[in-house]
């Protein structure tokens, strides 16, 4: 009879001890994964196999919720079928959306911010940062002329695509679905307005981001952008050389020249705007949108001359005939020398 009892009182335990931990696996399921209560995010690229993401899905993750998670990848087979990508644990979506996330590959984007820099080998840089691409790879495409014609541009002109701007795109995208993405950003940004305002100055999308990109180089200031725009647009339409120290800064890679010198002027490149007339083959740097707009909105004025002010705040002296621009200048060249800027 005692044996009778044992058994039976064996035989609940288990049922209760299943039954716990059936209710705690459901629990777990429906329950979310995050630890933290807060959404964290786990990137999975191509090298990963079911060990390593569940290595590094455990910072992040409920003990319990983790076990769930590997019986899951047990179960279908997950191991065989891993998609890349960047996924969110959340505190609000359940161990079971969550593993259905990963293995359906039901990303959560990123925001993208486009960098105004001065390369393309910086551009790619920034940008393999933060995205799974490869650095090499996307450096490739924007020096390939084919792949640049499939877009409307050159290899000199490539850079006029990367609108500067915060773009939500999937980690894992690929270089081709990338460019495609800012070609249809590019489109978007020119607008039936802005097109008309660069035809009624005469000139092409990318030779606006091309001076743009000048006059992103000659001042941070927002609000004087459509002046020195106004400048640069005078001087193209009398055929005088643009003269933009920037653009010698870009022909001989040196972005860290503080004075520009005579003998530097001389320095055969088509982006040397002081032996050459018109605007360089290409823009000197991602232009941000407020350089772009300047160009379409220039100040209409006289003056054909600047020179950065000798406060050092940023913004220039302008003057219309070369006797006053002289003037300017030794104002600045003197508080240059005061101050022992070689």
């Amino acid at each position: 009879m005692n044996k009778k009892k044992n058994t039976r009182s064996i035989l609940i335990l288990l049922i209760i001890g299943l039954f716990i931990i059936t209710a705690a696996g459901a629990y777990a399921l429906i329950s979310p994964m995050s630890n933290n209560g807060k959404t964290n995010y786990v990137y999975i690229d191509a090298d990963d196999n079911v060990d390593s993401v569940m290595n590094k899905l455990r910072p992040s993750s409920k003990g319990i919720s983790l076990n769930v998670f590997s019986a899951l990848t047990t179960y279908t087979g997950y191991g065989e079928n891993i998609r890349t990508g960047r996924y969110a644990v959340s505190s609000t979506t359940s161990t079971l959306q969550t593993f259905r996330n990963f293995r359906n590959g039901m990303q959560s984007p990123i925001s993208l911010v486009v960098p105004s820099v001065r390369t393309k080998e910086r551009l790619a840089e920034e940008l393999a940062s933060h995205l799974m691409l490869d650095q090499e790879e996307l450096l490739d495409a924007i020096n390939d002329e084919e792949i640049c014609k499939k877009y409307g541009m050159d290899t000199l002109t490539i850079q006029c695509l990367f609108i500067p701007n915060t773009y939500d795109v999937y980690w894992n995208v690929s270089v081709e679905k990338f460019l495609d993405r800012m070609k249809k950003e590019y489109d978007r940004f020119w607008t039936a307005e802005r097109k008309n305002k660069a035809e009624a100055i005469g000139m092409r999308q990318q030779e606006v981001i091309t001076l743009a990109s000048i006059i992103d180089e000659e001042t941070a200031n927002n609000a004087e952008k459509p002046m020195v725009a106004g400048m640069y647009i005078n001087r193209l339409k009398i055929n005088m050389p643009l003269q933009a120290d920037p653009t010698i800064k870009y022909a001989w890679r040196r972005f860290d020249l503080k004075r520009i010198y005579h003998k530097l002027l001389f320095i055969d490149s088509p982006y040397n705007t002081y032996r050459n007339t018109g605007l360089p083959p290409g823009p000197i740097r991602i232009p941000s949108i407020a350089g772009i707009d300047a160009v379409l909105n220039h100040v209409n004025h006289e003056y054909i001359y600047m020179c950065a002010k000798e406060d050092f705040s940023g913004t220039h002296n302008f003057a219309a005939t070369y006797a006053e621009h002289l003037k300017n200048a030794k104002k600045y060249t003197d508080a240059l020398n005061n101050r022992g800027i070689k």
